[in-house]
């Protein structure tokens, strides 16, 4: 695990702007004490999600997510959830953002979060991110996505079978 904490450490203090207030020490505390949240943050590592604490939470949280400057590269060409994946009838993707971020042990960003991150810094510029979707949505078949383009941050829909090699999703994980 050190080898984690010291990538986590050396992101933390590059990336100051993300997590103003909040000391290195308190977050090494934190992660210290809690082996399945540093496992989480371990797999978000692995799929190339670049976790770092942001500042989007309430209640003195803190909160790890995924920073990668593109959604994350070892978790794109997914659809939705697994509902999404049953009902493909062909080229089914090999999973869904639903499925991997629990087994990941991490949730899936909603567009409010979405959007905080996107004012902490431009993610997603080339790459889009599946957004967790309200049930209303999700029941018609939906699912939500968002980008940032034109120096903009969007939010889309599309068919929560869908599945496109550039898009992904963003997780987060409260410590």
């Amino acid at each position: 695990m050190r080898s984690l904490l010291d990538i986590l450490e050396k992101r933390f203090k590059a990336n100051l702007h993300r997590h103003p207030g909040i000391l290195w020490e308190d977050v090494l505390k934190r992660l210290n004490n809690n082996q399945d949240v540093l496992k989480s943050i371990r797999m978000m590592e692995e799929t190339l999600g670049e976790p770092d604490v942001v500042s989007i939470g309430n209640n003195n949280e803190i909160i790890y997510v995924d920073c990668s400057k593109e959604t994350p590269k070892g978790r794109t060409s997914i659809c939705y959830d697994e509902a999404a994946l049953q009902a493909r009838k062909s080229y089914k993707p090999r999973s869904s953002a639903e499925k991997m971020a629990a087994e990941m042990g991490i949730t899936m960003l909603d567009f409010e979060e979405y959007k905080k991150l996107q004012a902490l810094e431009p993610v997603d510029l080339k790459t889009s991110s599946w957004l967790l979707t309200p049930n209303d949505i999700r029941k018609l078949g939906g699912a939500l996505f968002g980008d940032r383009r034109f120096n903009h941050v969007f939010l889309y829909h599309n068919g929560a079978d869908s599945y496109y090699g550039v898009r992904g999703f963003r997780g987060k994980i409260i410590i």
